[in-house]
């Protein structure tokens, strides 16, 4: 996370914040997640080298571009026009070579580059979408804040297992975007 300037993926108004471990907003209602959060969601997902690894909600880019310092490949999808270029065009000026950026709705993930050996979401989805579980490599890791029936939120470590089956795993309460669809 030293590696990646923080600063570089927020608001000029907010970058004496941008080291501070809270979220920021963005812009359009968004939101750059607390490091905290980001470091976590990321070793949930065990990366290593050679993995490919799907982001659904790029917002400003963060994410994606801790991610590529530590797997070969990321593909990141947004779904707001006005937040994918802008992401976009800051990771190739700061020189992220690995993430690929998409616009589009993030709850069909991106089949035509599966399956990934993980998948994180970045914004809170009513269920587990299951055209990303399909997209999931078996034995990867899928990191997602889920609603729950109390109004709440949860990040879920969904682990598909080498037979097809999955396990999930409730960890800690969150406070994310909703994941907005097409």
């Amino acid at each position: 996370m030293r590696a990646v300037p923080r600063h570089e993926f927020v608001p000029e108004q907010y970058r004496d914040l941008a080291y501070d471990d809270s979220p920021l907003p963005t812009s359009l209602g968004q939101t750059i997640s607390q490091p905290y959060i980001v470091a976590l969601m990321t070793e949930l997902i065990d990366p290593s080298p050679e993995h490919r690894v799907l982001e659904i909600g790029t917002g400003s880019g963060y994410q994606a571009a801790v991610l590529s310092r530590l797997v070969r490949d990321v593909y990141t999808i947004e779904i707001l026009p006005e937040l994918a270029l802008p992401a976009a065009q800051r990771l190739e000026r700061l020189n992220f070579k690995n993430v690929h950026v998409r616009e589009g709705d993030g709850y069909q993930g991106w089949p035509e580059h599966a399956p990934f050996d993980s998948i994180l979401v970045t914004a809170a989805a009513p269920e587990i979408p299951k055209p990303l579980v399909d997209q999931l490599k078996r034995g990867g890791r899928l990191v997602i804040p889920v609603d729950n029936a109390a109004g709440h939120q949860t990040l879920q470590v969904i682990e598909k297992d080498n037979d097809g089956s999955m396990r999930v795993r409730d960890l800690i309460p969150v406070r994310f975007v909703p994941l907005v669809r097409k």
